[in-house]
């Protein structure tokens, strides 16, 4: 599996995640089967979120089933996120969202603490002075060890590091060969004649490698947020025949080639994954070992349906 040094933050995290947020859905027996499948394809990444299943119980289900992995605390990274408050139909940040959330958060984990606490989507009322207070007081009991966001553009992240003292490390976003805006916006600036050259972002990824924050990739091989996987969607023939050509070259799966076309950006990205089908995870985790040309990452690009100007 390929590795990554997160700056600031922990080092040799593999470059593919494993999301957690179907995991409610199995038996702590699946579930232990999933995180075992990835931790021997080489993934030390698992990626949670308070609001994953009712009441956290994404988190919950991974702590039933690690006793049965055979794994130890140290042996992996463990984030999750907050302020997704989908009861109460908010987006809270206030610092007593913030800690409590990661409470929940470490008593349903059943740890001690989390590597990387994320701000998930940004709270448009939050105080960054109140954020800064329960990151310090976080800090400072030991309960996480990172702090990041999730889905922020970068005046929002400046904004947060006026009163932050601890490095924001991670900026989770979407990111797919559908969904590739975070990367080629820049090809059409300036340019009237196309939808490509609203700034959506304002330029996110040039930003985070700037000031040496990781981009996580969240539905990589998604459609939009909610439009299903383009893998064998009959609405992407080319990108399928050319995910297809590259899959039997590498003799690898189509969503394995689509998940090493964000790993071969020169940003040093991490992706994460969300199938709880353990063969699906050993298809999809071959991506670290693929290498992709120059010629082939332009060729998926422009089979998704983009173009040059």
């Amino acid at each position: 599996m390929k590795t990554i040094n997160i700056i600031n933050g922990p080092m040799n995290v593999s470059a593919i995640i494993q999301g957690c947020m179907r995991m409610p859905a199995l038996t702590k027996e699946a579930a232990a089967k999933v995180i075992r499948t990835a931790y021997d394809c080489g993934v030390n990444f698992y990626d949670h979120a308070t609001c994953y299943g009712e009441n956290g119980a994404a988190e919950t289900r991974f702590a039933e089933a690690f006793p049965f992995t055979g794994l130890k605390r140290e042996d992996i990274y463990i984030q999750s996120k907050c302020g997704l408050c989908f009861d109460r139909n908010e987006f809270d940040w206030t610092k007593e969202n913030i800690l409590s959330s990661v409470d929940d958060s470490l008593r349903r984990l059943n740890i001690e603490y989390l590597d990387t606490l994320l701000l998930h989507r940004p709270d448009v009322l939050y105080d960054p002075e109140e954020v800064a207070e329960a990151f310090d007081e976080l800090e400072k009991s030991g309960k996480v060890r990172h702090f990041g966001v999730s889905n922020l553009v970068p005046m929002q992240i400046d904004l947060l590091k006026k009163y932050v003292k601890q490095p924001l490390i991670i900026n989770q976003v979407q990111l797919s060969l559908e969904q590739s805006q975070l990367i080629d916006q820049a090809l059409y600036m300036n340019n009237k004649t196309t939808e490509f050259s609203i700034n959506r972002d304002g330029n996110a990824l040039d930003y985070c490698r700037l000031n040496d924050i990781t981009i996580q990739a969240w539905s990589p091989l998604q459609v939009g947020m909610f439009g299903g996987t383009f893998i064998d969607n009959p609405e992407f023939p080319e990108l399928n025949k050319t995910l297809t050509d590259l899959a039997e070259r590498e003799n690898v799966s189509k969503a394995a080639i689509a998940i090493a076309w964000i790993l071969r950006h020169p940003a040093k990205m991490q992706a994460i994954i969300g199938t709880m089908n353990p063969d699906h995870i050993k298809d999809i985790c071959a991506a670290s070992d693929v290498k992709l040309s120059h010629h082939d990452w332009y060729a998926l690009y422009l089979a998704a349906g983009k173009y040059l100007p």
